[in-house]
């Protein structure tokens, strides 16, 4: 779960650089290759000078069984893109900023959630058609906004034609967007699968293991099979790695990927075209293969088409709050101005979140449609079902997510915004999609232990004693102080007495984290994540970028107007003791958007916020929320003075040229990001792995490794990068103390317990140090306190490991020790 180094969000802004041209002969035809004019380029960290220019001949094959040989001349990657070293910082939603210090070894720790492998350089962008078209897909789309301007003053009536229409341009223009990073920062489709494999670093390479077992085994069925029997990841132990990891992604997409070659092959259609790619530098030139034939193309043009699906319905969540399709294109701008603090899927394609969180949209745009409809619609709630499952399902953090929502929607009970019949549809609807998603995850009973169905029951009991609880105050604001009270106290009493009864207690949640930074509590396993910096504070110049965009002045002028129009009610229902009746309902509803909407959005921002400040990689949920609520800027109900005083197409058109200014400089910035990615001493690592040891082999090491390992050369591995789970943190714990001050006797003993044959040291991870108290020592200090005074076990293995271990494997970052 928590990185071992750094995730970005975001990149820093870049400096100009050569143009890269991209040649290569195929059949008549220009193909790009990425090479460049003029440049000085060299691997990141490991001094390589620049690769020489070359073309490619292009051999096309359609099954990925019956590839056909390369030939022709071989084709560079080289010198064009600045190549990254091994010792590099991965991106994600958690440190904000690379820059200087790319080279500089990661935090040793765990690394789930966390980001990919590999850095780009901030360079200048290539300029290709693809860029080209991105550009003037943007501005095409400022053009779009500034032309609907004059339909502002039709604030409720727009075209379902047309808002479909615009969303799937966006959803296009997203996808594209993607899909140009990603290869930008890595040169994807140059890269060899060994390669690729090793870009899909932590826990990344894990989960894409699995996809690659089932697309590899002789049948599906088998390749399941196989899955839900895994040997090689906790060895000695069998697992159902599709309950224990999440896998659904994996299996519905091997089982796509089996049908579409399969289908293609059948009827003669190629699905990839493969070429000799030459890497200069001494280095054995590669095959490398491009199309939906290719598993790793395949598995990353699903993750991208997904999150381009996402902004889509980005574009119809906003223009159905805001009632204006001017209010969805603003959300979309915003998020895109505001792209490098809302997502990382650009850099880490196959985390859990990348196929969660689009489902998470859906179903807040589901939420957000049943509280403002007056019927009680039966297809309703049951798209709800499947879409809270469909969120759920792939990513075990969803629930906690579920629970911030509840924390959002009884409040609005307790006043009297919500009625109690439509809020008890919602809580079976949820209580049905947990036990849909308790069967499907094989008993996952982690789902019965979470605060989320801890929530719903608590809730429900409150609702069917309320009578009885309302007699024991005499005032309205009492009556709301203690249901309110009776809700967090009985949540978190029912969670606890649930994680005990179904021994669930082993498992690291978000709300663990979040309370071992409030009490300020550390041992082990909690500064294994608070080192990582994912899990680190909001930084401090994350409000200064949201300012810049104007998106947080935006929404902090549309939270206080309707903490005006709400305060007023919410103080006379105190005074009266009345609450809102279905009349007065009906009548809200009649306005765009209705008040409920308002308070529901706004108690969903403020518990992003919290979760953001505490958890920087949670700006996931805070951003994108924020660039919804923008969207309100275009509403009558809001603005409806301000809009008879000025002319407000004019506010509009002057709020975006503003928000445009640092937005388009953001956007540059990301796509200037050239690099392409090299990890040479992995590459010979792996490749001794799968010459120099037995096929049944058991590798221990830092956990990021332990997923190559596992994924490029199938040996058996006793941990890896899902740290959640109890059994797995003791067995990290044990690998891990070869970074501590033990003796090598001991050491040695407690891995031969685990059955570990060969020990992989990464000599970086001995002196590694990304903030005070948590390089791997200090951690170690904490922890084990008793051997403060002894020196460190990995120096002195990196001397002599003898007589408990002999060095058999050695080169710029890897040792292999055999555990004798």
């Amino acid at each position: 779960m928590p990185g071992g180094r750094r995730d970005n969000l975001r990149r820093g802004n870049s400096g100009r650089g050569e143009e890269r041209l991209r040649l290569a002969a195929a059949k008549g035809r220009l193909r790009p290759a990425k090479l460049s004019v003029g440049s000085q380029a060299s691997a990141v960290g490991s001094g390589r000078p620049p690769r020489r220019d070359y073309e490619k001949m292009v051999v096309q094959t359609r099954n990925k069984h019956k590839e056909l040989p390369s030939k022709g001349v071989q084709s560079p990657r080289g010198p064009l893109r600045g190549r990254r070293g091994p010792d590099h910082r991965e991106r994600g939603p958690l440190t904000e900023e690379r820059g200087a210090k790319a080279s500089r070894p990661s935090t040793p720790g765990p690394t789930h959630l966390s980001g990919s492998s590999g850095g780009g350089h901030h360079k200048g962008a290539r300029v290709s058609p693809l860029r080209r078209l991105l550009m003037a897909s943007v501005r095409r789309l400022l053009c779009l906004v500034l032309e609907k301007l004059p339909m502002l003053q039709h604030y409720q009536s727009y075209s379902w034609n047309l808002t479909l229409a615009l969303g799937a341009f966006v959803g296009i223009l997203h996808w594209a967007h993607l899909t140009t990073l990603f290869e930008n920062d890595r040169h994807f489709s140059h890269l060899s699968t060994l390669e690729r494999e090793m870009t899909f670093r932590t826990e990344m390479g894990l989960y894409y293991s699995y996809f690659k077992t089932m697309i590899e085994a002789p049948s599906f069925l088998r390749g399941l099979w196989m899955t839900m029997n895994d040997r090689l990841t906790e060895f000695p132990l069998v697992i159902n790695a599709v309950k224990r990891f999440h896998l659904y992604p994996e299996v519905i997409l091997a089982f796509w990927y089996r049908l579409y070659t399969g289908t293609m092959d059948l009827i003669g259609i190629q699905t990839k075209v493969c070429w000799n790619v030459s890497r200069g530098q001494g280095l054995n030139p590669v095959e490398s293969c491009e199309g939906l034939g290719d598993p790793a193309c395949f598995y990353i043009t699903v993750i991208f088409v997904l999150n381009g699906l996402m902004m889509t319905l980005f574009f119809i969540y906003g223009t159905y709050l805001s009632g204006s399709q001017v209010g969805g294109l603003i959300t979309v701008l915003c998020y895109f101005f505001n792209h490098g603090e809302s997502t990382r899927v650009m850099w880490t394609p196959p985390l859990r979140e990348s196929f969660s969180y689009p489902f998470h949209v859906l179903q807040m745009l589901i939420i957000t449609h049943v509280l403002r409809s007056r019927q009680n619609c039966k297809k309703d709630f049951i798209a709800l079902i499947v879409s809270n499952v469909a969120f759920m399902l792939p990513w075990q953090f969803a629930q906690f997510i579920l629970f911030t929502q509840m924390a959002s929607l009884f409040p609005m009970y307790v006043v009297g915004y919500i009625e109690p019949y439509k809020f008890l549809k919602i809580i079976a609807v949820n209580m049905v999609s947990i036990a849909i998603c308790f069967i499907l995850m094989f008993g996952n009973r982690t789902y019965l232990s979470s605060y989320f169905a801890s929530s719903l029951i608590i809730t429900w009991a409150i609702m069917k004693k309320r009578n009885k609880i309302q007699k024991l105050q005499s005032s309205e604001c009492t009556f709301w102080i203690i249901q309110c009270f009776l809700w967090w106290s009985g949540t978190i009493i029912l969670k606890v007495t649930l994680s005990q009864l179904f021994a669930v207690s082993d498992h690291i949640q978000l709300s663990d984290l979040i309370t071992a930074r409030i009490l300020r509590y550390t041992d082990f396993d909690t500064l294994m994540y608070t080192c990582a910096p994912e899990f680190d504070f909001m930084e401090k110049e994350t409000p200064l970028r949201y300012t810049k965009t104007l998106l947080l002045p935006v929404v902090a002028l549309i939270s206080y107007l309707i903490f005006r129009k709400v305060i007023p009610d919410i103080l006379y229902m105190l005074s009266t003791g009345e609450t809102f009746s279905r009349k007065q309902l009906q009548q809200d509803e009649s306005k765009n958007p209705p008040t409920i909407l308002l308070v529901f959005h706004e108690l969903q921002l403020f518990a992003f916020a919290i979760l953001a400040v505490f958890i920087m990689r949670l700006k996931l949920f805070l951003t994108p929320h924020m660039s919804v609520m923008a969207s309100l800027i275009c509403s009558k109900r809001l603005f409806g003075r301000f809009f008879d005083r000025i002319r407000f197409g004019n506010f509009v058109l002057a709020l975006l040229m503003v928000m445009s200014i640092q937005g388009w400089l953001n956007l540059q910035s990301q796509w200037s990001i050239i690099g392409e990615f090299s990890n040479a001493p992995q590459e010979e690592l792996l490749q001794w792995i799968r010459q120099n040891t037995r096929p049944d082999a058991v590798f221990a090491g830092a956990m990021p490794t332990m997923a190559s390992v596992k994924l490029s050369t199938l040996r058996p591995i006793v941990n890896h990068p899902h740290y959640e789970d109890g059994g797995l943190r003791a067995r990290t714990k044990i690998v891990y103390s070869v970074y501590s001050r033990k003796t090598a006797k001991e050491v040695r003993d407690k891995l031969l317990q685990l059955h570990v044959n060969y020990y992989i040291l990464e000599e970086a991870w001995c002196v590694v140090r990304t903030k005070p108290g948590c390089s791997m020592l200090e951690i170690w200090d904490v922890e084990d306190p008793m051997n403060a005074a002894k020196p460190s076990l990995c120096s002195i293995l990196v001397k002599d490991g003898r007589p408990y271990f002999t060095s058999m494997f050695q080169n710029s970052m890897y040792r292999v020790f055999k555990v004798n």
